[in-house]
């Protein structure tokens, strides 16, 4: 019995991905351990962050770094910091900065909702979020003409969820920041390079700690030491309510600096996905094929086409089935409305793909 099925809470197979909602990563046992230790012990908070600050830098190539409780507090802080600086009043009026220059640039197409608002993120921060372009086509100029004296600076979302054509580049956003003389600021939160963003010239860039990286609930900015000294004085202000814990920094540092040593599983994450796909290749009315990853990371899963004339069934209905049950099965959903229903193969557990096929088949044979 898991910890979570003592408080009566069902076993979940997470087929979905790196998911909040769905708890992100299980962490490897070294980096439960640092959790466990840290939590026996005391630390000066602000030495700690200052000194994580080191160790994100040592594997980002950034100046310096600060640890956040996501990439979803990491955006509101990094925000935060290129507005207030480490101004204490100002620090303390955020999110209300009337009087300085507040304006967030973000392309229509990156206003995503990633489970929740980035626009609301970005107003956390005392931001006022300018959107520019459409949501499917943005030219240079929309972005350069909307730099003003009020401008605080441009944000690009490097995310699955963001448009992703028709969209200026990190290059043209990058050179738009430097002419004008102001940060860029990128969410890259899922992403897996952590050295790409910074080297390409990034001022901030924001990443999750529970995805990837495959720590505890935590996050990290990284980029030009100024602005981390400014996002580490968030936590005078708007960052207190969304301060990270010894614990949770332990144990994303200790994520972190693994994370070069990490084998590469996604040759047998294809293998297994497309394992998955043979034992229901005489499932009638499913189709399976190996996808991409829509952000071109080494992420391949399985997709698979439910065809609810053949079935007797919708994807939602397939979904739904899956969800109610124990262990509940949580499928990767984006594309529901076209009868698809994607597999993750990298959160799962050893032998869940054998799980997942069953409960499908079971599911199916039900509506026949």
């Amino acid at each position: 019995m898991s910890i979570f099925e003592q408080y009566g809470c069902r076993k979940v197979i997470n087929a979905s991905g790196k998911m909040t909602a769905l708890g992100a990563s299980a962490v490897a046992p070294v980096v439960g351990d640092a959790l466990s230790a840290a939590a026996k012990d005391y630390v000066d908070v602000s030495e700690l962050l200052v000194a994580a600050g080191k160790v994100i830098a040592s594997v980002t190539g950034a100046e310096d770094g600060c640890p956040t409780t996501g990439a979803a507090a990491g955006t509101a802080i990094a925000v935060a910091s290129v507005i207030a600086g480490t101004n204490l009043s100002l620090i303390e009026s955020i999110p209300h900065t009337n009087g300085v220059p507040n304006e967030i640039i973000i392309q229509k197409g990156h206003a995503i909702h990633f489970g929740a608002s980035i626009t609301q993120m970005i107003s956390i921060g005392g931001g006022k979020v300018v959107e520019v372009g459409q949501a499917n086509h943005v030219e240079k100029a929309h972005i350069a003409e909307a730099v003003c004296e009020n401008t605080a600076a441009l944000f690009y979302v490097k995310s699955h969820h963001a448009v992703q054509k028709g969209m200026q580049s990190i290059q043209t956003m990058i050179a738009i920041a430097k002419e004008k003389g102001i940060p860029l600021i990128i969410d890259a939160a899922a992403e897996e390079d952590l050295r790409k963003y910074i080297a390409m010239g990034a001022d901030l860039v924001v990443y999750s700690g529970g995805k990837a990286i495959e720590g505890p609930t935590s996050g990290m900015i990284c980029g030009r030491a100024s602005l981390i000294e400014a996002c580490r004085a968030q936590y005078h202000g708007v960052g207190r309510p969304m301060k990270i814990g010894k614990e949770g920094i332990i144990g994303f540092l200790t994520a972190l600096q693994r994370y070069d040593e990490r084998p590469d599983e996604s040759e047998q994450q294809l293998e297994r996905m497309k394992w998955l796909i043979e034992q229901l290749k005489d499932t009638p009315g499913v189709s399976g094929t190996i996808l991409q990853d829509e952000a071109g990371r080494a992420i391949y899963r399985a997709q698979l086409a439910i065809d609810s004339k053949v079935t007797g069934k919708t994807a939602y209905d397939v979904i739904k089935e899956l969800e109610a049950g124990n262990p509940a099965v949580y499928t990767r959903n984006h594309y529901a409305n076209l009868g698809l229903i994607n597999i993750d193969p990298r959160p799962l557990l050893a032998g869940q793909e054998e799980i997942i096929v069953a409960r499908i088949k079971q599911v199916l044979a039900k509506g026949n």
